[in-house]
């Protein structure tokens, strides 16, 4: 992790890896690239999970997502400049919005957690259980930054100027935005139950989860310092989905299961962030980024430890999961 990006733009990238100040978090120029982006950006992450789901898969599902994410925001970060109103929101949209909701801390750490607890009960020691957690813990991180770090490669070779619509055009596209997120209400109803605990509950819980995670970090993460607010989501969404996890391994019914799995995959999924944890291991100096990636990790470890544990001793079955409305 010592790498860094270029040296001609590592200020640049500095600068840029925390959300700019001067767009309030819940003004219409960041609420209307946001919703539909992280929506998008959680309809990508399923959908590249099911895809590389399948018998005899080499790599876990959740790489491709994470890489895709990461690679994305490389691309965009060195290929894109200046800090124009319309820019600014763009950027919020492709990077906290889309690639932040592609990417996902807490589903990394719940993937490695139950490595360590050999979930799918697969025929091996637990030694074998220890390796299987520490693959997904490096070759994530590892594919993240090199996926940041190609993407961002790929991206200096471009330049895009993006100009400024007029004013009914801005407007248009807030409100088409927003009815997008709206949009995702009438698809929870009217679709087959059966695509609920697949996309549409998640799609209800996509935006709030990514807009928290931006506001939070505009308040908290300060240039030059381990960034606070990316740390405190992170842990936070990791936290809520070890809850959740229990949750769903007791007696609850189908709708409650759903809902959970919609907070799980939606809120939490959205509300943590690989990509940006990536941008900021790259910019860190010195001891700060061995500080912030390895303590975001242990504490992350930690908080599922003390709320699966219990559960487990206290009879809870890791394989006993509730059932989805069909």
């Amino acid at each position: 992790m010592d790498d860094q990006l270029p040296q001609d733009s590592s200020k640049r990238e500095e600068e840029r890896v925390l959300p700019p100040r001067t767009i309030h978090p819940f003004s219409p120029e960041v609420l209307a690239p946001l919703l539909p982006s992280a929506m998008f950006g959680l309809l990508a992450r399923l959908g590249l999970e099911a895809l590389a789901t399948y018998n005899g898969q080499s790599i876990f599902p959740l790489a491709y997502p994470q890489a895709v994410g990461c690679l994305i925001m490389g691309f965009c970060r060195a290929s894109i400049s200046g800090y124009t109103p319309l820019l600014i929101a763009l950027t919020t949209g492709h990077e906290t919005g889309f690639c932040g909701s592609v990417t996902t801390f807490s589903g990394w750490q719940m993937d490695i957690f139950e490595s360590w607890l050999n979930s799918q009960n697969a025929s091996r020691g637990p030694l074998r259980d220890v390796v299987d957690g520490l693959t997904k813990s490096v070759y994530t991180i590892s594919i993240s930054l090199a996926s940041l770090l190609f993407g961002h490669y790929l991206g200096s070779s471009f330049t895009f100027a993006v100009p400024h619509p007029p004013r009914v055009l801005r407007i248009s596209i807030s409100l088409l935005s927003i009815l997008l997120y709206a949009a995702a209400f009438p698809l929870y109803f009217r679709l087959s139950p059966s695509f609920r605990h697949q996309a549409t509950s998640a799609l209800l819980f996509s935006a709030p989860g990514a807009l928290m995670r931006y506001a939070i970090s505009v308040k908290l993460n300060i240039a030059g310092r381990i960034p606070l607010g990316t740390f405190i989501v992170n842990t936070l969404g990791t936290a809520l989905l070890g809850i959740f996890h229990v949750l769903q391994r007791l007696n609850v019914n189908s709708d409650a299961c759903t809902t959970l799995q919609g907070l799980s995959d939606g809120y939490c999924g959205c509300l943590t962030t690989i990509s940006t944890f990536a941008v900021e291991i790259t910019v860190l100096k010195g001891r700060k980024k061995w500080v912030y990636s390895v303590g975001s990790y242990i504490t992350a470890q930690l908080l599922l430890l003390v709320i699966i544990g219990p559960a487990l001793l206290s009879g809870v079955h890791e394989n006993n999961h509730c059932t989805f409305e069909h």
